[in-house]
């Protein structure tokens, strides 16, 4: 295969998920007969067991000794496991809750905090421009909090709890696949025995008919896993064949998607107040891709 063939694969590949990933709010929402808690097991479940699955036909279980061969790197990957449970847990209760909009201000946010976290905890040094980007993104959320009375908790929770699990991902070097099924092992187990007793105490959404959620949610709970893993392998696959500056760019395609979704479908407000906002966000990141970009073209 032609390097620009595999680099248009590597690309389309990138979309594909970032799409997939922006499209999610209305997956959730179409679950939301569904208590939120009992689609995060669900998804945690079905996701581990099709990403184990998967790595077990190919390789047997050498991906998991290959994937824990260093010291310290399975109690970090519990840690990261807690940290997306709680991230993807937040977004689903979120969503169904009438605050997608406010869903895709934390994934706005999130590419500005990872530069934070990287000059507090692994003393890499800003540009002026990144330290410009990130004192007008700051400026865009102290707006929100002054005018609406509250800090916009929901989105700094998902970019912060986003940004510390990309931050321990980065630290111990492991494939996204392997981390993620071995993530999803340590809460493979409490997932199932919450799941086991509401269904015992016939508060279960899964296979219920009482509750009247049908064979088509039950589908969509399972589908959730493989909705969870296809994204991965597709940024995955993406990562490994495009420059890393463009797939930062791209990544803006999912709260994009998310924001829209929020306004013209589920017609969440989005006042004056609220534009305002996130223009000071949007323009920070502006800023952000464009110096990304621009210093991505000097060094080719």
């Amino acid at each position: 295969m032609s390097h620009d063939a595999d680099h248009r694969r590597g690309m389309w590949a990138a979309v594909a998920a970032f799409v997939l990933w922006g499209l999610m709010p209305l997956y959730w929402h179409a679950l939301r007969a569904v208590p939120s808690l009992q689609i995060l097991l669900h998804r945690i479940v079905w996701s581990t067991l099709m990403v184990g699955g998967l790595l077990c036909w190919r390789s047997g279980f050498e991906w998991v000794r290959a994937a824990l061969s260093r010291p310290g790197i399975a109690k970090w990957l519990g840690l990261s496991g807690v940290l997306i449970g709680f991230n993807w847990g937040l977004y689903i209760w979120a969503v169904n809750a009438g605050h997608v909009v406010e869903t895709s201000l934390g994934y706005f946010i999130n590419p500005l905090l990872n530069v934070v976290i990287g000059v507090l905890f692994l003393r890499e040094r800003l540009r002026p421009v990144q330290w410009v980007s990130v004192a007008i993104a700051g400026i865009g959320v102290l707006w929100l909090t002054l005018r609406f009375g509250q800090l916009p908790w929901i989105a700094l929770a998902l970019a912060g709890s986003f940004a510390l699990y990309g931050l321990i991902r980065k630290l111990v070097h492991v494939e996204a696949l392997p981390g993620l099924a071995i993530e999803g092992g340590y809460l493979l187990l409490p997932a199932l025995a919450v799941l086991g007793w509401l269904e015992a105490q016939g508060q279960g959404g899964f296979l219920s008919l009482q509750h009247g959620y049908g064979f088509a949610l039950d589908a969509m709970l399972v589908l959730a896993g493989l909705l969870t893993a296809l994204p991965l392998i597709g940024f995955a696959y993406a990562v490994r064949r495009v420059q890393l500056s463009t797939v930062g760019v791209l990544q803006y395609i999912a709260p994009t998607l998310q924001f829209l979704a929020g306004v013209l479908v589920f017609r969440e407000p989005f006042d004056r107040d609220r534009a305002v906002g996130f223009a000071f966000i949007w323009i920070a990141l502006a800023l952000f891709a464009g110096d990304g970009l621009l210093r991505a073209r000097r060094s080719v």
